[in-house]
């Protein structure tokens, strides 16, 4: 009688692992959000109701007829079963952070070229490029951004390599 009472009972979480489904929504879910520049506001929602995660999956099956009848959506049940679990639930977190920072540094390579790009020219043209916009290819910007990580790694090497030079280094001490 239990199981006509409550059709979806929790699942054994004793495995831990997602399915490639539930990674594949997961993943489309985390870019979404961080395609409409959402992290801050969706982390802080998701860490705070991820107590509630399996009360939220149920929800979801609650109002899934009308979600479905409403729009059509395939990956409803999958991204239901996936926060199921509250280790989905931070995989998820763990997603968009990561795209997030992918994000980030394209960004600083497109304000890089940009700004490379309106050295030296007149007042009026970085206004219209101002309300035209300026395009670069993706290509260009990820490249341009793995560049602007890797002179920021040498950049660390050499201050790394400056605390040595400055004192901080017990063998300057023992020299003298």
């Amino acid at each position: 009688m239990s199981e006509k009472m409550f059709p979806l009972p929790p699942k054994d979480r004793s495995d831990g692992k997602i399915t490639p489904e539930q990674d594949e929504v997961l993943d489309k879910v985390a870019k979404k959000v961080v395609q409409k520049r959402m992290t801050v506001p969706a982390l802080m929602f998701i860490e705070s109701v991820k107590p509630l995660n399996f009360i939220g999956a149920q929800l979801m099956v609650f109002f899934e007829p009308i979600v479905q009848s409403l729009f059509e959506f395939k990956s409803y049940n999958i991204f239901r079963e996936a926060i199921e679990n509250r280790d989905n639930v931070e995989i998820l977190m763990q997603k968009i952070e990561k795209y997030d920072a992918q994000s980030v540094k394209i960004e600083k390579a497109y304000k890089v070229k940009k700004r490379e790009y309106l050295k030296g020219k007149s007042f009026w043209f970085k206004l219209k490029t101002m309300f035209v916009g300026y395009r670069v290819p993706v290509e260009e910007l990820e490249k341009l951004a793995k560049e602007l990580e890797e002179k920021e790694m040498q950049k660390r090497e050499e201050r790394k390599k400056q605390i040595g030079k400055t004192g901080f280094d017990d063998s300057k001490d023992k020299q003298k």
